[in-house]
């Protein structure tokens, strides 16, 4: 990207006339979100990857080497942002972007909190070198929800020399999520330190304020913290923007809350220039289904925003929250030359994509070649477990029966505490199927410190013998469900043999697996490829009769100390809200 002080004499001088343009495109209904009207006529004048005339007639500077598209009536907009997106999960960064920017999204912010939960600094920097080069522009913050609570938290995190030293890098733009708001709240001193030296260096601060109202959320957004994607209703939404921030109305896989809140924009007449949509991450079957930022903008079209208003919400917002306004967001003169051209105002799918002036898409293909990056060997061995036995599942009692504490799956996401009457049968405490009461099981498998913990598990209900998975939020122990040991063994040493992913069992055999060989949460293969194990691994556990539609986020959200109430790592059970260990069985 090069800088608009470096660029601003040949800006000038095409402008002017004086100098040839590189590409112009002619006969644009110019899609102006600074004015929000569409502009006819409008031809766009670019030299190098910059913008240096916008207006009815560019001939100025047409040259004999200018390339000169006739866009021919069709709408041309900037480029979509995701504001908050984590893209360190099932897929490489060059294998997402190859779909984003299909959708016509040529920005990314990246909370890279995954991989850093997992190889701490080391694998920062790791990502950041597999997002660089790539013909979409890949911003990153510091991941700031780490550990997200130190009394139970396994997670590796960054110090605060190593956040400085991140944010010395020039596509790292400060601190991410703060979920845990309760450490700001509570002024813990290294969440303290880290909002001061990030707002000493002009960082942004991403913020997470689910469950925050009132004074807290006072003291949150004094703290410095602007932004949230967490509002899952207006009342919310109002209640941040009266407070001076900006809001990111997330649509993506693991919430969908677009529909719930648009209507009340419309309806209350909202200021929407701190309106911005995000995906908060999305899987690859939804991506492919459904789209990107493009589906936000449909999607919100159809519940009665303007198109242009909704345009605005994709790009301009986003880098005047981000604080990167003059370069990004618009097409007008100095701005980076990342330019849509659509068909029309209903499938905002573009068939032209331009990054830096660059033809990127045409015609619904990438056209622009996208480089596999090397990959250290280091960070594809992150399993450091050696082989499990079904001992490794046991839970042993005396008693002729047992109340077990069990993690009562609500949703996917949400539990709650639950227990239930167990038999023992030859000293051991065993899952009944019959009762809906599954074994869960979590082990460290990044630290080599051999902590692992068992307990109990209800209202899963599919008929399979074991579900493991490497990628949990953010503690990444290795969790497995399951009726019977022998399953639960064979699905855990699956994925230890393969370092990373997530697999189903059953009758010891193994009926689905998705290969994660990055980290234990990124897989080396292709989009397409991915899709399609993703797709059976939730195909093979919904039609065993699972109660969920989303089997693969129970694992992953099973170990997230930030929801209540019932969580399991390495280290036990936890009752989330009284922060203590719970005992397996009574």
């Amino acid at each position: 990207m090069s800088s608009l002080a470096d660029s601003i004499l040949n800006l000038n001088s095409v402008a002017m006339g004086e100098r040839k343009a590189d590409l112009i495109l002619k006969d644009c209904n110019l899609l102006s979100v600074y004015t929000r009207e569409i502009i006819p006529k409008t031809q766009i004048a670019i030299i190098n990857d910059r913008i240096a005339y916008v207006g009815p007639d560019a001939t100025h500077a047409l040259g004999p080497k200018t390339i000169l598209i006739d866009v021919k009536g069709r709408y041309t907009s900037p480029g979509f942002a995701d504001p908050h997106v984590h893209i360190d999960q099932f897929v490489l960064p060059s294998e997402f972007a190859k779909k984003a920017l299909l959708c016509g999204v040529t920005s990314l912010f990246s909370d890279p909190i995954d991989i850093v939960s997992v190889a701490g600094y080391r694998g920062f920097q790791e990502f950041l070198k597999l997002g660089e080069d790539l013909p979409i522009r890949i911003f990153q913050v510091v991941p700031g929800g780490l550990p997200v609570d130190a009394k139970f938290s396994n997670s590796s995190s960054l110090s605060l020399s190593q956040e400085r030293s991140a944010v010395k890098h020039p596509h790292v733009l400060g601190l991410g999520e703060v979920f845990s708001w309760t450490r700001v709240t509570l002024r813990e001193p290294k969440t303290i330190k880290s909002l001061s030296a990030m707002l000493e260096r002009d960082c942004i601060i991403n913020g997470h304020t689910a469950g925050a109202s009132g004074k807290k959320l006072n003291a949150y957004v004094s703290s410095g913290i602007l932004s949230c994607h967490e509002p899952t209703n207006f009342d919310q939404v109002l209640e941040r923007l009266r407070l001076g921030m900006w809001i990111m109305i997330r649509d993506g896989s693991i919430r969908r809350d677009l529909k719930e809140i648009i209507p009340h924009v419309l309806s209350h007449g909202t200021y929407i220039d701190r309106l911005m949509f995000c995906s908060d991450g999305l899987d690859p079957v939804d991506m492919t289904e459904f789209g990107h930022i493009d589906h936000c903008i449909r999607e919100s079209i159809k519940l009665g925003l303007k198109p242009i208003d909704a345009l605005t919400m994709a790009s301009k917002n986003n880098f005047d929250y981000y604080n990167m306004g003059k370069d990004l967001g618009g097409i007008a003169p100095g701005k980076l030359a990342d330019i849509l051209i659509f068909d029309d105002l209903k499938s905002f799918k573009p068939n032209k994509v331009f990054v830096g002036g660059r033809l990127i898409v045409s015609n619904g293909k990438i056209v622009a070649p996208i480089k596999k990056k090397t990959i250290s060997p280091w960070i594809k061995k992150t399993i450091k477990l050696g082989n499990l036995s079904q001992d490794d599942f046991v839970v042993k009692s005396k008693k002729k029966d047992v109340i077990a504490n069990t993690i009562y799956m609500q949703t996917e996401i949400i539990t709650g505490i639950g227990s239930a009457q167990l038999y023992p049968k030859d000293g051991h405490v065993s899952a009944s199927l019959d009762s809906d009461v599954w074994k869960v099981a979590a082990f460290d498998r990044t630290h080599r410190t051999n902590r692992h913990s068992v307990g109990f598990l209800e209202n899963f209900g599919a008929d399979i013998g074991a579900f493991a998975s490497t990628w949990s939020f953010h503690e990444n122990d290795l969790v497995v469900i399951g009726s019977n040991d022998s399953d639960m063994a064979l699905a855990a040493n699956h994925l230890i043999k393969n370092q990373g992913g997530l697999a189903v069992v059953k009758h010891g055999k193994i009926l689905a697996s998705l290969p994660l060989q990055l980290g234990g949460i990124i897989s080396t293969d292709s989009f397409e490829k991915v899709s399609s194990n993703f797709e059976k691994i939730t195909n093979t556990i919904v039609d065993s009769g699972s109660k969920f539609s989303r089997p693969h986020l129970i694992p992953l959200f099973l170990p997230f100390l930030a929801l209540p109430s019932a969580r399991i790592t390495s280290g036990g059970i936890v009752d989330v809200k009284k922060r203590r260990y719970v005992l397996p069985i009574c």
